[in-house]
């Protein structure tokens, strides 16, 4: 273990250790606290804290009354500030440049690449444009982090998944500004075509055209 670590700190990579040795995936469930705290030689609220530490980072989640769980975070490596910043008129189109920077390469990639489970995550969620998000209920996968997974590169699609994550509510404000649902639908078919074609080129072209019409939008 490295020196100038919490005790907290400790447990977490130790629990998660015990995951990856134990070979448990999301959803399974990990020992109670009382048997982690035993095994470890510590106290249970001391054990507790480190797994509310996992679960910040989607590591691991409560289930009230069932107990800890393996989370959908727990390969993660690249996390997002869970303290997500408000929305404002630039921070909305600071977004879009931003993905402006990223996408169209990525898609690119995508092309060249075309990871079998990708694809298939990424033909599932190409209607999503269609059935806008309400209230807490969010797609699977987000169409443009099906993009990047693609790739084939897990780094690519955790950096555009944290991307949209930690800027969610300028997501949001994207969404509203740029509301025609069947032409969003057509450009990600359109995208998805060319990246099933292995044409970097084009599927760069339509990422960025697709970009800058929303990143006009938002101007508007």
């Amino acid at each position: 273990m490295s020196t100038g670590t919490t005790l907290s700190e400790r447990l977490a990579d130790d629990i998660l250790q015990i995951i990856r040795d134990e070979g448990l995936a999301p959803g399974d469930q990990l020992a109670s606290s009382r048997e982690l705290a035993k095994r470890f030689e510590v106290t249970t609220p001391t054990l507790r804290e480190a797994l509310r530490r996992l679960e910040a980072t989607g590591a691991v989640e409560f289930r009230h009354g069932s107990g800890t769980y393996v989370g959908a975070g727990v390969d993660r490596r690249l996390l997002a500030n869970p303290h997500r910043p408000s929305s404002t008129p630039g921070s909305v189109l600071e977004l879009v440049e931003a993905r402006l920077v990223v996408e169209p390469s990525i898609a690119a990639a995508a092309a060249r690449t075309r990871d079998a489970a990708g694809l298939r995550m990424l033909t599932d969620s190409v209607t999503n444009a269609l059935h806008p998000p309400r209230g807490e209920l969010r797609p699977a996968v987000h169409f443009h982090v099906a993009l990047a997974a693609a790739t084939g590169n897990t780094l690519l699609r955790e950096t555009v998944e944290a991307l949209l994550h930690v800027r969610a509510s300028d997501q949001i404000q994207i969404r509203h500004r740029y509301d025609d649902r069947a032409r969003d639908h057509a450009e990600h078919v359109e995208l998805v075509e060319a990246i099933r074609d292995g044409d970097p080129v084009r599927a760069e072209q339509l990422t960025r055209s697709h970009l800058e019409s929303i990143a006009e939008a938002v101007r508007a």
